[in-house]
């Protein structure tokens, strides 16, 4: 398994900072789109250093040891991360319905300021209520043994623990809420990409069409990934619960956005590709020069 989770996570940490490199150095990328995709990329990254390297690390040892400060340490900067990650998708839905349903304001409504607010509301938010979840769920009376049947410390099986019913039942209630807070998210970004399509689709231009599409699947995949996994995750009977299953569940909505977002976004946007290829390559030059540099003087 250490392979394995190696290479997802070289994986992810090349795509997302091949990512965060292009739209930081190319200036034809600092609009609003790709500056919510760098946050993104950063969101990504964080994400899966928070379970990866230990999971790697554990792996290779032969071990599932994790102390109680590391996974609740765990638990926060997931909550935190995934939550961040969540509002910031529902902004770029956001984004790009104005992008195409109102490009005459799309200047006033998405200048810098008004994205510079909206992010730092995505990362603040997703701050506040994970130490708010986080502090009520290792608040809890654990006396069911020590084992996580998991490769991270994840809230459903740390909740399995619990002795106490009042303590359950409250942190069965914050799990609802989330879930229904990433509902009302979701049902944002539908009515938002229901306004988008048909917009499109009364486009005279197929290449209009086509460019309006190539902006606004991969984040509808991106988003489609993340919450139907994350909801199956917490909302699937216990009737078909099983180790394996749920092993499964949590690696496709903890691991698998972060290494595959690059991939999506990457191969459907020209600009993107551009724009890597153009910052991989000056990069390249750069490197050769250096180091001819160096040899001339040796």
């Amino acid at each position: 398994h250490f392979w394995l989770l190696l290479g997802i996570y070289l994986a992810a940490l090349l795509g997302n900072g091949l990512i965060s490199t292009a739209v930081a150095c190319d200036h034809r990328l600092h609009t609003p789109m790709y500056f919510f995709l760098l946050n993104l990329a950063l969101l990504d990254l964080g994400c899966i250093s928070t379970t990866l390297p230990k999971a790697m690390a554990n792996a290779l040892w032969h071990t599932r040891h994790i102390s109680y400060a590391g996974c609740a340490a765990q638990v926060f900067f997931l909550l935190f991360l995934l939550s961040a990650e969540t509002f910031l998708l529902t902004i770029m839905s956001y984004d790009r319905y104005v992008a195409i349903c109102k490009p005459l304001h799309y200047g006033t409504l998405m200048d810098s300021r008004a994205c510079s607010t909206m992010a730092a509301a995505a990362w603040g938010s997703g701050l506040l209520y994970s130490l708010l979840h986080t502090a009520t769920t290792f608040s809890m009376c654990l006396c069911h043994g020590n084992a996580v049947d998991q490769f991270f410390c994840e809230i459903a099986q740390i909740l399995k623990l619990s002795c106490s019913k009042s303590d359950y039942l409250r942190e069965v209630g914050i799990i609802y809420f989330s879930l229904c807070l990433i509902f009302g998210c979701f049902v944002f970004i539908v009515v938002s990409y229901v306004q988008i399509f048909r917009a499109v689709l009364r486009m005279p231009s197929e290449q209009g069409q086509h460019k309006a599409f190539s902006t606004c699947l991969p984040h509808l995949a991106v988003l489609s990934l993340l919450v139907s996994t994350g909801f199956f995750a917490y909302l699937k009977p216990s009737s078909i619960s099983s180790p394996s299953l749920d092993l499964l569940v949590s690696f496709l909505y903890s691991v698998v956005p972060p290494a595959v977002n690059p991939l999506i976004y990457g191969l459907r946007n020209q600009e993107l590709k551009a724009a890597v290829s153009k910052t991989y390559v000056f990069n390249i030059h750069k490197m050769h020069a250096s180091l001819t540099g160096v040899s001339r003087l040796l």
